[in-house]
């Protein structure tokens, strides 16, 4: 899906329904953790107008994500807690500073975001299929479904937005975001030898 090299472990759909709790408490998580990043990275660079009106906007709605999650969280009794360490996306991160230096680090930057948000959009269509085929929860259903959409459409923005920080050199970002996605296929293959599945990214 999108561009990744590396298609989901089928044991994560059964250990994510085996604890749509956990889930949920993990996604609260990512939603803020995404809205923060996205605001860092806007003040970082005050003076691009396009870069901060789109980081500002995908901020916006990461927050109505997290604050919906949040409110499936409390109808349940749930307390999102500490949030744990990230160990998906540190390792992402730690793979862009190191596959990626033929390119700026604000495309670096970019790209982690783009990947992020590919595999956030890959995991909501295998779990909103799940679901459905096992008739669980149809509104949390149709918030994944919709959530699906927004987390295509946010891998777009950091794509563009990281051709646009390339300068415009389209095939640079496409190649960079290919062997980006290679070491990002290997952690999520690492990862899901683990015993924490029911999260978001691990």
């Amino acid at each position: 899906m999108l561009c990744l090299t590396e298609p989901t472990d089928p044991a994560w759909i059964e250990g994510a329904l085996a604890d749509l709790d956990a889930v949920l408490v993990d996604h609260g998580h990512c939603e803020m953790k995404a809205a923060s990043n996205a605001l860092a990275l806007a003040a970082r660079h005050p003076d691009d107008v396009v870069l901060v009106r789109a980081l500002t906007d995908l901020a916006r709605e990461e927050i109505d994500h997290f604050q919906r999650v949040l409110d499936f969280a409390e109808k349940r009794g749930l307390s999102l807690g500490t949030p744990a360490v990230d160990a998906y996306a540190a390792e992402l991160r730690r793979a862009a500073h190191d596959e990626l230096r033929a390119v700026p680090p604000l495309v670096q930057r970019l790209l982690v975001g783009a990947l992020i948000e590919a595999r956030s959009c890959e995991r909501f269509k295998i779990l909103v299929t799940a679901m459905a085929e096992r008739n669980v929860e149809p509104e949390l259903v149709a918030f994944y479904d919709e959530l699906f959409e927004c987390e295509a459409r946010h891998f777009r923005t950091y794509f563009d937005l990281a051709v646009r920080a390339a300068g415009g050199d389209e095939p640079v970002v496409r190649r960079a975001l290919g062997a980006l996605s290679r070491r990002e296929g290997a952690i999520v293959r690492a990862l899901a030898g683990g015993d924490e599945r029911a999260t978001v990214h691990g």
